[in-house]
Protein backbone atom coordinates (compact mmCIF):
# COMPACT_ATOMS: atom_id res chain seq x y z
CA UNK A 1 0.00 0.00 0.00
CA UNK A 2 1.32 3.39 -0.46
CA UNK A 3 0.26 6.42 1.39
CA UNK A 4 -0.30 9.67 0.08
CA UNK A 5 1.94 9.50 -2.82
CA UNK A 6 -0.90 8.36 -4.99
CA UNK A 7 -1.59 5.19 -3.04
CA UNK A 8 -4.08 3.65 -0.75
CA UNK A 9 -5.64 3.56 2.86
CA UNK A 10 -3.00 4.68 5.47
CA UNK A 11 -3.56 2.29 8.23
CA UNK A 12 -1.69 3.23 10.94
CA UNK A 13 -1.20 6.65 12.63
CA UNK A 14 0.49 8.64 9.56
CA UNK A 15 3.81 11.23 10.51
CA UNK A 16 1.77 13.33 7.44
CA UNK A 17 -0.76 16.06 8.31
CA UNK A 18 -3.11 15.74 5.68
CA UNK A 19 -6.35 13.48 6.28
CA UNK A 20 -6.35 9.83 5.43
CA UNK A 21 -7.79 8.90 1.80
CA UNK A 22 -8.93 5.61 -0.27
CA UNK A 23 -8.19 4.85 -3.56
CA UNK A 24 -10.39 1.99 -5.07
CA UNK A 25 -9.20 -0.86 -5.37
CA UNK A 26 -9.72 -1.01 -9.20
CA UNK A 27 -6.79 1.03 -8.96
CA UNK A 28 -4.39 -1.17 -7.12
CA UNK A 29 -1.88 -3.44 -8.70
CA UNK A 30 0.51 -6.62 -7.96
CA UNK A 31 3.17 -4.33 -9.36
CA UNK A 32 5.93 -4.05 -7.25
CA UNK A 33 6.06 -0.47 -6.08
CA UNK A 34 9.37 1.28 -5.72
CA UNK A 35 9.69 4.58 -3.59
CA UNK A 36 9.11 6.23 -0.85
CA UNK A 37 6.06 5.24 2.26
CA UNK A 38 5.10 8.13 3.73
CA UNK A 39 3.35 6.80 7.18
CA UNK A 40 3.44 3.02 9.01
CA UNK A 41 1.57 1.23 6.58
CA UNK A 42 1.51 -2.75 7.13
CA UNK A 43 2.39 -4.46 4.60
CA UNK A 44 3.39 -7.89 3.32
CA UNK A 45 7.06 -9.08 2.33
CA UNK A 46 7.51 -12.38 1.28
CA UNK A 47 10.97 -13.59 1.72
CA UNK A 48 13.25 -13.70 -1.45
CA UNK A 49 12.90 -17.36 -1.49
CA UNK A 50 8.83 -16.80 -1.41
CA UNK A 51 8.77 -18.46 1.92
CA UNK A 52 5.63 -18.16 3.65
CA UNK A 53 6.30 -19.02 6.70
CA UNK A 54 3.65 -22.15 8.17
CA UNK A 55 0.79 -20.50 6.73
CA UNK A 56 0.09 -23.43 4.36
CA UNK A 57 -0.14 -25.72 6.74
CA UNK A 58 -2.64 -23.97 8.62
CA UNK A 59 -4.56 -23.44 4.68
CA UNK A 60 -4.53 -27.44 4.91
CA UNK A 61 -5.93 -27.49 8.47
CA UNK A 62 -8.85 -25.56 6.96
CA UNK A 63 -9.67 -27.28 4.50
CA UNK A 64 -10.12 -30.62 5.73
CA UNK A 65 -11.69 -29.65 8.59
CA UNK A 66 -15.73 -29.85 7.42
CA UNK A 67 -14.44 -33.25 6.84
CA UNK A 68 -12.68 -34.40 10.23
CA UNK A 69 -16.10 -32.81 11.51
CA UNK A 70 -18.44 -34.96 9.73
CA UNK A 71 -16.26 -38.45 10.27
CA UNK A 72 -15.84 -37.46 14.16
CA UNK A 73 -19.97 -37.78 14.09
CA UNK A 74 -20.04 -41.09 11.76
CA UNK A 75 -20.37 -43.45 14.32
CA UNK A 76 -22.33 -41.59 17.12
CA UNK A 77 -24.12 -38.37 18.27
CA UNK A 78 -21.39 -36.23 20.26
CA UNK A 79 -21.74 -32.86 21.96
CA UNK A 80 -19.52 -29.97 20.77
CA UNK A 81 -16.89 -30.35 23.37
CA UNK A 82 -16.65 -34.01 22.57
CA UNK A 83 -16.12 -33.13 18.36
CA UNK A 84 -13.54 -31.01 19.65
CA UNK A 85 -11.79 -33.67 21.94
CA UNK A 86 -12.27 -36.38 19.31
CA UNK A 87 -10.77 -34.06 16.38
CA UNK A 88 -8.17 -33.22 18.80
CA UNK A 89 -7.03 -37.01 19.76
CA UNK A 90 -7.84 -38.75 16.04
CA UNK A 91 -6.46 -36.17 13.97
CA UNK A 92 -4.19 -33.59 15.87
CA UNK A 93 -6.63 -30.41 14.52
CA UNK A 94 -6.87 -28.18 17.43
CA UNK A 95 -9.64 -26.46 16.87
CA UNK A 96 -11.30 -23.00 18.99
CA UNK A 97 -14.72 -23.20 19.93
CA UNK A 98 -15.32 -20.52 18.22
CA UNK A 99 -14.67 -22.27 14.90
CA UNK A 100 -16.38 -24.93 15.62
CA UNK A 101 -20.05 -24.12 16.12
CA UNK A 102 -20.42 -22.01 12.76
CA UNK A 103 -19.68 -24.17 11.16
CA UNK A 104 -21.76 -27.03 13.20
CA UNK A 105 -24.69 -24.02 12.44
CA UNK A 106 -23.93 -24.30 8.77
CA UNK A 107 -23.89 -27.74 8.60
CA UNK A 108 -26.92 -27.78 10.14
CA UNK A 109 -27.96 -25.38 8.12
CA UNK A 110 -27.67 -26.88 4.74
CA UNK A 111 -29.14 -30.06 6.19
CA UNK A 112 -26.02 -32.51 6.76
CA UNK A 113 -26.84 -32.42 10.61
CA UNK A 114 -29.24 -32.35 13.45
CA UNK A 115 -28.68 -31.25 17.12
CA UNK A 116 -31.08 -31.49 20.20
CA UNK A 117 -30.29 -30.40 23.51
CA UNK A 118 -30.55 -33.07 25.96
CA UNK A 119 -30.64 -31.95 30.43
CA UNK A 120 -26.95 -33.64 31.59
CA UNK A 121 -27.57 -35.67 34.63
CA UNK A 122 -24.98 -33.17 36.29
CA UNK A 123 -24.32 -29.54 34.84
CA UNK A 124 -25.93 -28.19 32.38
CA UNK A 125 -28.28 -28.88 29.13
CA UNK A 126 -25.63 -30.24 26.41
CA UNK A 127 -26.04 -29.60 22.45
CA UNK A 128 -25.89 -33.45 20.58
CA UNK A 129 -24.96 -33.20 16.81
CA UNK A 130 -25.77 -35.92 14.41
CA UNK A 131 -25.32 -37.10 10.74
CA UNK A 132 -28.37 -36.85 8.76
CA UNK A 133 -28.76 -39.21 5.41
CA UNK A 134 -27.67 -36.16 3.01
CA UNK A 135 -24.83 -35.68 5.94
CA UNK A 136 -23.68 -39.39 5.56
CA UNK A 137 -24.03 -38.80 1.59
CA UNK A 138 -21.73 -35.79 2.07
CA UNK A 139 -19.14 -37.24 4.79
CA UNK A 140 -18.61 -39.97 2.05
CA UNK A 141 -18.29 -38.23 -0.98
CA UNK A 142 -15.67 -36.02 0.67
CA UNK A 143 -13.90 -38.79 2.39
CA UNK A 144 -13.52 -40.75 -1.37
CA UNK A 145 -12.51 -37.87 -2.81
CA UNK A 146 -9.99 -36.61 -0.28
CA UNK A 147 -8.40 -40.18 -0.02
CA UNK A 148 -8.09 -39.97 -3.85
CA UNK A 149 -6.23 -37.08 -3.32
CA UNK A 150 -4.14 -37.82 -0.36
CA UNK A 151 -2.46 -40.89 -2.30
CA UNK A 152 -2.28 -39.06 -5.45
CA UNK A 153 -0.11 -36.77 -3.35
CA UNK A 154 1.51 -39.06 -1.29
CA UNK A 155 2.75 -40.73 -4.55
CA UNK A 156 3.97 -36.56 -5.50
CA UNK A 157 5.79 -36.48 -2.68
CA UNK A 158 7.36 -39.65 -1.73
CA UNK A 159 10.84 -38.62 -3.49
CA UNK A 160 11.24 -36.10 -1.32
CA UNK A 161 10.91 -37.55 1.61
CA UNK A 162 13.77 -39.88 0.59
CA UNK A 163 12.14 -43.25 0.32
CA UNK A 164 10.18 -42.79 3.56
CA UNK A 165 7.13 -45.13 3.87
CA UNK A 166 4.12 -43.60 4.21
Amino acid sequence: MVCHAGGSVCESPCRDSRPRHRTPRSHLTSEPFHGTIHCNTRYIVNNSNGDRGQHWEAQIRKGSLELAILASLWHSRLYGLEILRSLSEKSQLDVAEGTLYPILSRLKAEGLLQSEWVEAEAGHPRKYYWLTAPGRRRAREMAESWHTFAASLADLVQPLLGGKQR
